[in-house]
This record gives structure tokens, sequence and C-alpha cells, in this order.
């Protein structure tokens, strides 16, 4: 373990997600971080032993993260933190049949600004898998909305599991955050979990005619808090 590693893992009195589930750290590296709109910044990027689902999660501490953590030790404001779902079509690709683009590159710079830490979870469409994301963007296409997808393929709505998340947050320190996220699913899971969510702060909406039936799904099906435009029906349903 690097000394820096050492660092993170000695911080007191930490909150433990489940007994027997304990993450430790691995390794951490810097990285610096540059995005297609030209937005530039540094992550402390983390990898971990013992996750729960045995999948390689990232942390990526951004900003004065440390700094966050002493304040929120003290008792003041806790660091800002954003659990996103890796997407490679919306991530990498840019496809327009989702959100999760616009909503990877706003968390950067605002836990940037704020002092945080991203998580990349290792989870495609909503953790069913790459493929079957792509099967179930063809049922979207002949007509179904992205929930119903998920059901014909004998899938779960939603199969995502944050008890990675928690191990992540407890081995750096975070056992109090600032959830960035509109999904209350997020927080109760991280909640559970023993991460002690503060507040839950709303990301922007990123809107168009291309991913407005999807979001229009994310909000009335799973309580999502999206204050959307009225825009024309989407061309198609996201991830």
């Amino acid at each position: 373990m690097t000394a820096c590693a050492s660092h993170l893992s000695a911080v007191p009195d930490l909150a433990r997600p489940t007994p027997g589930t304990d993450a430790g750290i691995r390794a951490r590296v810097r990285v610096p971080l540059r995005f297609v709109d030209g937005y530039e910044t540094v992550g402390d990027v983390v990898t971990f032993d013992g996750l729960v689902d045995g999948r390689e999660h990232l942390l990526i501490g951004l900003g004065d993260w440390e700094g966050a953590l002493a304040t929120a030790r003290a008792g003041g404001t806790a660091p800002l933190v954003r659990p996103h779902s890796e997407c490679l079509t919306g991530d990498v690709l840019g496809s327009l049949r989702c959100d999760c683009g616009p909503q990877l590159r706003e968390a950067a710079e605002r836990i940037t600004e704020a002092g945080g830490f991203l998580l990349y979870l290792r989870q495609e469409g909503r953790g069913i898998g790459l493929y079957a994301k792509l099967d179930a963007y063809a049922l979207q296409d002949a007509g179904l909305d992205t929930y119903e997808a998920n059901r014909a393929l004998g899938r779960a709505d939603d199969e995502r599991d944050y008890r990675a998340a928690a191990q992540m947050l407890h081995a750096v320190g975070a056992r109090r955050i600032r959830l960035l996220s509109n999904n209350p699913d997020k927080a109760a899971q991280l909640a559970d979990a023993g991460v002690v969510v503060a507040e839950r702060v709303p990301t922007g909406v990123h809107a168009s005619a291309f991913n407005a039936g999807y979001l229009r799904t994310k909000r009335d099906h799973t309580a999502h808090t999206l204050d959307l435009p009225d825009l024309s029906p989407d061309l198609s349903q996201g991830a």
C-alpha cells in the first residue's frame, strides 16, 4: 500500500458497511482529465480490494477532497459525491439516447469546485450489461419504454447495487456526504449501507428531443426529481 493510500485508510471513526464487507485501498494515482468540450481537471483515482461485487469500480477524488473530508469530520459541510454508472454509449460515444455523458461532465466540474468524489461504477445498462442494454435498445425502437424493455428481456427495471459504492466511501473516510443525484434509490441504498446522506443535490436536466421520453419515464416510473421542459417526443428511448 502506498503512503497516500495509508493516509486515506487511516481516517479515524469510520462508519462501516455490512460486517465482513470492508474494502481496502489498492492504489491511488493522479490523472489529468480533459472532456470533449475542453474542460480540464485533475483526479486522484483510487482502486480497491475486497469490493462486495468483485467489479473494478473507481473512486475519483476531485478538487480539495481532503479538505472536504476534514471539514466534514469537524461537523461542517459534507463532501459532494456523485455515484455515476458506466455508460459506454453515453460517456464515450456521446449517444443522445440518454443523459449520462452530460451528467458525467457536469459532475466532474461541480465536484471539482466543491471538493468530493466521483464514483465511476461498472454497472452498464442499470446493471444488466452492455450487450443486454443494446438488446433493450432494439426493443425500445419497437415501442417499449426503457423499463418495459428490461422486463421483456427477463431482467429487473434496475439491477444496480450501491453496496460497493458505500465500501469505497467508507474506505476513504467519507461517512457523511452530499449526494449529487436525482435518483432516490441511490440515496436509500447508500443509507442502508451506512452512508449518511446529509443532503440530496439535484443534477441539471440534460433534455433534448432525443431523450425526452426516456427522462419522462425515469421521472414517472422511479420518481427521479426532474423538472423537464416541454419537448417534442423523443426519437428513441435511452439507457
